[in-house]
């Protein structure tokens, strides 16, 4: 089944002009982590980016975005974003943080600029 529904994220790269390709693929809720995503549309996990939701303790919530095999550090996202601790916020505030679901946040495109 097609579906053509677009994301924000696609809409966005839509008015930014840059071309992409959607790649579609059977969604598993019990697998939604990059690397089955990869294996999934036959491309290797170092090429398929994670994004995760991270609160910093000084500069509040922004985006980590990390290749598919990759693992946060979240001390050396602490320090690189001004903040002396980072974590990762509770699934629960993912979609109303950023209006994307579990499995399928984009830093394109969310309900704030985050950084």
């Amino acid at each position: 089944m097609k579906h053509n529904k677009k994301t924000n994220a696609a809409r966005r790269l839509d008015e930014l002009k840059i071309e992409y390709r959607i790649m579609e693929y059977p969604v598993d809720e019990e697998h939604l982590d990059a690397v089955h995503v990869a294996a999934e549309v036959d491309m290797p996990a170092s090429q398929v980016f994670k994004t995760l939701v991270v609160r910093g303790d000084k500069n509040g919530i922004m985006f980590a975005v990390i290749p598919g095999d990759g693992e946060l550090d979240l001390k050396a996202l602490a320090r690189a974003s001004g903040n002396k601790r980072a974590e990762l916020v509770h699934l629960k505030e993912v979609l109303p943080l950023t209006g994307y679901i579990r499995g399928g946040c984009s830093p394109l495109g969310a309900k704030k600029n985050y950084p």
